[in-house]
């Protein structure tokens, strides 16, 4: 993360705290309930649960969500975490996010969209 108007620790923690989500790591919960916003979004508008759920970190996307986190924050290429949860086959994450009420129409290509492009008839009911 690079902003030439935050100090440069800040971007450094900031930097560590995506890196925790993409990982798993639950410290990142510690933050988050220290004052840490739920939906902390990178340069490129990836929350945290995103991050999570790009990475197949279910308990992590659980935890994030029972903390507030927004599962429908679209990142800035329009795209929803349940979206990416599926393309990456991340069944865990996709069970987490619809169990959340994520939205099977949200961003582009919608998690609906992205499960036809890939196969994934098996979730179309779901989906539905």
């Amino acid at each position: 993360m690079t902003n030439p108007e935050l100090p440069e620790d800040v971007q450094e923690l900031a930097g560590r705290l995506f890196d925790m989500a993409r990982e798993g790591d639950e410290t990142l919960l510690a933050y988050v309930d220290a004052g840490v916003p739920v939906d902390l979004a990178n340069q490129d508008g990836n929350t945290l649960l995103m991050l999570a759920a790009y990475a197949g970190r279910a308990a992590l996307v659980r935890a994030l969500v029972e903390r507030g986190a927004d599962v429908d924050k679209l990142n800035d290429r329009g795209q929803a975490p349940l979206a990416g949860a599926i393309f990456k086959k991340e069944d865990d994450v996709v069970d987490a996010l619809l169990d959340a009420g994520a939205s099977p129409t949200a961003g582009t290509p919608s998690p609906v969209d992205t499960a036809r492009m890939f196969g994934r008839e098996d979730l179309l009911d779901r989906l539905r």
